[in-house]
């Protein structure tokens, strides 16, 4: 089989720290959710499945109007490893690796992601952990066959740890791979 990239987008979270629905807040005239969804399809990537809470219909229908697949998290006390799970059963057969992205990173540069599924296309077996300056950022692009082995109670971090020998870390010029928005504050800082 021939090695290709799908995209998780985790918007599913409850956006407890900002206070309001974060996947939906204005960013340079679109929303974080938008942004995110138009980084990953102009990097190229040809399947984007979204994962948004139950009930979080303005969040899926916003997300549906872009050519991806929307699915529902349906455990509402679920994590981040929930999400994952439900996105990852939603995938296509074609998709050797996966990006895992998340709603909270909007400004990740489109070049970092297509990059990240180049690299995949030369090392499937790898995990790939892009990083800016030394640290560690997202989204990780890990292999199907690896991501497959998540199953709760288990998270993504403690399935990287395991797995950590098959890591190999990539190096951009992209402040965006380390910006979490998660309070306020955050959100302030670069709207």
């Amino acid at each position: 089989m021939q090695a290709s990239v799908a995209a998780l987008l985790l918007a599913a979270g409850a956006s407890r720290r900002m206070g309001t629905c974060k996947q939906l807040l204005p960013l340079r005239g679109k929303t974080l959710l938008a942004t995110c969804l138009e980084t990953l399809l102009t990097a190229g990537i040809p399947e984007v499945i979204v994962i948004v809470a139950p009930g979080a219909d303005a969040v899926a229908e916003a997300a549906g109007r872009y050519p991806v697949t929307v699915v529902r998290n349906e455990d509402p006390d679920g994590d981040m490893a929930a999400s994952i799970r439900t996105g990852f059963g939603a995938l296509t057969a074609q998709a050797t690796g996966v990006l895992i992205a998340l709603c909270d990173t909007p400004l990740v540069l489109p070049s970092s992601i297509a990059c990240l599924t180049r690299d995949h296309l030369q090392h499937p077996a790898e995990i790939l952990i892009p990083c800016h300056q030394g640290r560690r950022g997202h989204p990780p692009l890990v292999p199907r066959d690896l991501l497959a082995q998540l199953r709760h109670p288990l998270t993504l971090r403690d399935l990287l740890r395991e797995h950590r020998h098959l890591e190999r870390h990539l190096e951009f010029d992209d402040p965006g791979l380390l910006l979490d928005l998660d309070t306020p504050e955050d959100y302030l800082r670069i709207a």
